[in-house]
């Protein structure tokens, strides 16, 4: 067995290795993003992406991708990871989101059933460059903004924000007590600020914070909602006595209406299942696993999720308690490799499903009972199991103003420090940032230039659809 040497370097020793990284990588360094000469296709990246998953959605997910600009960035993270591979970096590393994007932080409840706010997708976790998540998260704000109708002021106050707040968050980690970062997190006391902040508003920008607390309590609200027996109402109905899952093609189909899927009957596919929960309980601690245990398959259906997802596996499990009014939804979905290790150092978990699993419990302020993992059935598929509904909320990006995606941006620029925080060297990456604005102009230039190449290629996915290349099914 290798034991391995732990380092405790000091505080001053920790703040002049940040400084340092100025010498190597200036904070000027970000801005100025130009494509590489010999940039991959993107059309291509994507191609490469369809190969291993269900054939029969890959038009689903070509035509979710196309609704816009903004929805074409959240479906190709594969595309930046090749394009960060070459952008500057000042060696400080994280632990990665990997997809860091606007709409990948959101509500979640903590296992005390409190609401809390941070990132809520881990697909593409890996260790990495700070600077990766920095940039995958503010270019996605200028897009947004732009696919909103913002101004070109409005759209760069928004990105300017977002890594404004990461900074000064950074700033206020590497001050903390270790024990005090790990337990730092985004609640709803955030209404409180915005009432406070709304007290000392006058005119317009009062009206304006007003409407957005408004949004707020709404979605805090529907996301308290959100929960098994909300997901039974929805999702399945009685038949002969029993709950079963209601057939929704192409989004969710049943398993009992999977005849032949993946080289399985309906029947197969069900058993499989059944023999899947049995390894994935086993990923438990044994508190949750026993709690699990006293819940029983009743029935699973394979769900259609997200916009970049769409293709890989994705099932939902009904369970069922004491009662027919003790439901548990899991979802089961599909761990690929993640899109960032064409370019960083492998996981060091052999299994992908692990590697989403344990980089969420590091990034999250706290994680969902049931996370877990499992090697698929079929050769070479891996899965991971979490809660389908557990007061989950997002934001409707689309549907914001200025003055909301401003305050939506100071949220995710916090919850993505404290993320970073947790696995990485607060004090050497805010030692790096400093206390001006350098390195938010400069990120916020990376982010206009990126959005402009992400624009083409939209243009150049929308073209290989038009030319019959790609086949895509809209509205679905």
């Amino acid at each position: 067995m290798v034991i391995k040497k732990i380092k405790h370097p000091t505080v001053e020793e920790r703040v002049a290795r940040g400084k340092g990284c100025r010498e190597k990588t200036p904070l000027s360094s970000h801005a100025g993003w130009a494509p590489a000469p010999d940039r991959p296709d993107p059309v291509a990246l994507l191609e490469e992406q369809n190969l291993t998953r269900d054939s029969d959605l890959v038009p689903v997910r070509h035509g979710r991708m196309l609704a816009s600009p903004f929805t074409f960035y959240r479906g190709a993270a594969k595309v930046m990871a090749a394009d960060l591979k070459d952008t500057p970096r000042a060696g400080l590393s994280v632990q990665l989101c990997g997809d860091a994007h606007l709409s990948n932080f959101g509500l979640f409840a903590s296992p005390e059933r409190n609401l809390l706010f941070g990132l809520n997708d881990f697909d593409e976790t890996l260790p990495g460059p700070f600077e990766y998540d920095v940039m995958r998260m503010s270019a996605s704000f200028t897009i947004a903004a732009r696919n909103n109708a913002f101004t070109k002021k409005e759209s760069r106050e928004a990105t300017l924000t977002a890594v404004k707040a990461y900074r000064e968050a950074m700033t206020e980690f590497s001050q903390m007590r270790n024990l005090d970062i790990w337990y730092a997190r985004l609640s709803e006391d955030l209404l409180k600020t915005m009432e406070e902040g709304t007290a000392s508003q006058n005119g317009k920008a009062a009206k304006e914070s007003r409407k957005v607390e408004k949004v707020l309590r709404k979605s805090v609200a529907k996301a308290r909602t959100r929960d098994s027996l909300q997901a039974l109402s929805k999702l399945a109905e009685l038949v002969d006595g029993k709950y079963q899952i209601v057939s929704q093609p192409p989004i969710v189909i049943p398993v009992r209406e999977l005849e032949d899927a993946y080289g399985m009957s309906g029947d197969e596919v069900q058993q499989a299942i059944r023999e899947q929960l049995r390894s994935y309980r086993a990923t438990l601690p044994d508190d949750r696993r026993v709690l699990l245990e006293r819940f029983e398959v009743i029935d699973a259906a394979r769900k259609v999720v997200g916009v970049g997802s769409v293709g890989t596996r994705s099932f939902i499990v009904l369970l069922q308690g004491r009662d027919q009014q003790d439901p548990l939804f899991l979802q089961i979905k599909e761990a690929t490799r993640s899109v960032l290790e064409d370019h960083l150092p492998k996981s060091k978990f052999s299994q992908p499903g692990e590697r989403v699993v344990q980089g969420q419990r590091m990034l999250q302020a706290a994680s969902d009972i049931f996370l877990g993992w499992t090697r698929g059935v079929q050769d070479n598929r891996y899965l991971y199991w979490r809660q389908l509904r557990d007061m989950k909320g997002s934001a409707a990006v689309e549907a914001m103003r200025p003055a909301g995606m401003v305050l939506y941006a100071q949220a995710c620029g916090w919850a993505l420090a404290r993320a970073h925080a947790r696995s990485g060297d607060s004090l050497a990456i805010a030692a790096y940032l400093g206390k001006s604005g350098k390195f938010d102009l400069s990120i916020t230039d990376f982010s206009e230039r990126y959005a402009d190449q992400n624009d083409k290629d939209y243009q150049a996915f929308a073209d290989a659809i038009k030319a019959g290349r790609l086949e895509a099914v809209e509205g679905v």
